[in-house]
């Protein structure tokens, strides 16, 4: 198969819309990570987005709608804490997980009782789907557990041969995948951290959980709910290990600083002070630029032969914790702490 990559400009949007409709997948940028697009109510084409990435078939799928009349077949009912929810937040980066319709394929929802679903902001998404005219199930571009894709290039270098077209929207505003939160339970939880933060939803429903896996591993044979809980998930090919701390000198004695092969991922104040090659995420306090630039420097590192990559993390704030979830996950839960270092 020969993987073409066009601009909306090109009749991007139109092409893409026909592979979906005749069942094929296409990558979609959207604001958050690009996504591999298929229809969603079809049990065929779903299940062929598990083939191409080679995802766990026990990890549910988001299924992306451009207006909230297509919301209505998704589910039985929609209660009024996800209205309260959409209002304030769609289209954006906020995944809702409901009870579904039949109407939604196992395919989808891994067999779970439930469907995860959003409405993207990027205005070529919301093109594609609405020229579709079906909603979209769309997990990231790229092979399964690989860092996601926030740029063309990143599905490329992931995809090629294994599907027809990546459609080029430019780079992705936000770079994590959405905060996504299920209204399943008596209290609404977060499943896995974004854009969206605990706080803006509180702000919304007068509280929110958070379920304890945004840092914590779940077990192997554990269900999940939500795309990102399980498994090694967002991991370049070199070994990652996270450094904790508020001060990066403490970190310059141990001894993998000192290796060939050895890279780092740091803050904008600390690359004077990184004794290995380094890429920096932003300065220290810009949580959003750290989201931005997180997955395509990961791929760079690997792209330059990194062995080991050390990554500073800014904790588990309410700006960080998306990134801090993701770091937890791309480095097996691998973590060295500052005042731990001797």
């Amino acid at each position: 198969m020969i993987t073409r990559v066009l601009t909306p400009e090109e009749g991007g949007v139109s092409e893409a819309a026909a592979i979906l409709r005749a069942g094929g997948l296409v990558a979609i940028p959207t604001e958050t990570v690009y996504g591999l697009a298929a229809d969603a109510l079809s049990q065929v084409a779903a299940a062929s987005v598990f083939e191409a990435k080679g995802r766990p078939q026990d990890n549910p799928l988001i299924v992306h709608i451009a207006g909230e009349d297509m919301l209505s077949p998704l589910v039985p009912e929609i209660p009024g804490r996800a209205k309260a929810l959409m209002e304030a937040f769609w289209p954006g980066p906020l995944t809702i997980i409901l009870p579904k319709s039949d109407n939604v394929p196992d395919s989808v929802t891994a067999g779970l009782p439930t469907v995860a679903v959003r409405m993207p902001s990027h205005p070529v998404a919301l093109a594609v789907i609405w020229e579709t005219g079906r909603p979209l199930a769309a997990p990231s571009a790229n092979r399964s557990g690989f860092p996601s894709p926030t740029a063309a290039a990143h599905c490329l270098a992931d995809l090629n041969g294994r599907i027809p077209l990546i459609l080029d929207g430019g780079s992705c505003e936000v770079g994590v995948e959405s905060t996504v939160v299920t209204l399943c339970g008596k209290t609404a939880r977060i499943l896995r951290p974004g854009a969206v933060t605990p706080g803006d939803i509180a702000a919304v429903l007068g509280g929110v959980e958070i379920d304890p896996a945004v840092t914590l591993p779940v077990g192997e044979n554990e269900t999940v709910s939500s795309p990102g809980m399980k498994y090694r998930h967002y991991a370049p090919r070199a070994r990652v290990i996270i450094l904790e701390g508020d001060d990066f000198g403490p970190f310059r004695r141990l001894p993998d600083l000192n290796r060939p092969g050895t890279h780092c991922l740091v803050f904008e104040e600390e690359l004077a002070d990184c004794p290995v090659p380094a890429l920096s995420l932003g300065p220290k306090k810009d949580c959003a630029e750290h989201a931005r630039r997180l997955f395509a420097a990961l791929r760079e590192l690997d792209d330059r032969g990194a062995e080991l990559i050390c990554a500073r993390v800014a904790g588990k704030g309410e700006g960080s914790l998306a990134v801090y979830n993701r770091m937890l996950r791309a480095a097996g839960f691998e973590v060295i702490r500052g005042g731990d270092v001797l």
